[in-house]
């Protein structure tokens, strides 16, 4: 996959959706579907991965396993969340070099401090502004091309108001952040007057609930939005479905009512036909 994808994409005015994936399993399956670009989160590596929070824990190596595994066994551009840099600037800078090998499209920075948690989470606290602008910097100067998209995320919309969560956007696209993005927003309006006031290409968070849960893509691409991510959505959809198959299981003893993918579906998707082609190609 040319990592250059994404930005070419965005250069011609598309809107890109980006589900969530935390496993082989989601991001084959996204890859089935058709999906322009995935987005790897946090979040679901912490859950799926270790079964903790997203409250800084994990390591970039737990992540950077992931990550790569992904990356190189899918044809669309990865997107990645990189959280604050997994430490100080020189662990950003082996971050985004790390990430860049690993044939990662995106990277996500955001301005809260180390340890950082998942932006939804109680407790959050924003760096300084010219400290992002750092972070900005060094992920920008750190990677060979410019095909590596730095995406900046503020999280002080919720505690600092839509004011200075704009007025930190407008500071990191000057720092050479390639898109922006704000966590958060609480309304249509304030959709909209970020789009008015940032001259960069924007990033928004699809979720499950609340106000903004119904938002149809076709309205944010009219608004000039890039990427469109729904972090959430694998893991949550995946852990619902799967709890209902293990109630119905432990329950009655068998699962009737549950749709279950077909074995061999799944097996084709994951590459069994290749493995099979091989052998017999190979076979005496």
């Amino acid at each position: 996959m040319s990592v250059s994808k994404l930005r070419e994409a965005i250069n011609a005015g598309e809107t890109l959706l980006a589900p969530g994936v935390y496993d082989m399993v989601s991001a084959a399956i996204a890859e089935k579907i058709g999906f322009s670009a995935l987005f790897v989160g946090g979040y679901g590596i912490s859950a799926s991965h270790l079964g903790l929070p997203d409250v800084g824990i994990m390591t970039f190596t737990d992540i950077l396993d992931r990550v790569r595994t992904i990356s190189s066994n899918v044809n669309q551009p990865v997107i990645v969340d990189a959280d604050t840099g997994y430490g100080g600037l020189l662990n950003l800078r082996h971050a985004v070099k790390s990430y860049e090998k690993a044939g990662v499209a995106a990277i996500q920075i955001e301005d809260q401090v180390f340890p950082k948690r998942c932006g939804h989470a109680k407790g959050i606290e924003v760096c300084s502004v010219d400290e992002m602008k750092n972070r900005i910097s060094v992920a920008s100067e750190s990677r060979n091309s410019d095909d590596l998209l730095i995406i900046a995320r503020t999280d002080s919309r919720l505690e600092f108001g839509l004011d200075e969560a704009i007025k930190r956007a407008k500071a990191y696209s000057k720092a050479g952040a390639d898109l922006i993005f704000v966590e958060s927003l609480q309304s249509l309006d304030e959709i909209e007057k970020l789009k008015k006031s940032i001259d960069k290409p924007l990033v928004y968070k699809m979720v499950p609930d609340g106000d903004l849960s119904n938002i149809h893509p076709t309205i944010l691409k009219k608004l000039g939005y890039s990427i469109i991510i729904y972090p959430t959505l694998g893991f949550l959809s995946a852990a619902d479905a799967i709890e209902r198959a293990f109630v119905e299981f432990k329950t009655n003893g068998l699962v009737k009512t549950q749709k279950l993918q077909k074995f061999d579906e799944f097996s084709k998707m994951i590459g069994f036909d290749e493995i099979y082609s091989f052998e017999e190609r190979w076979k005496n």
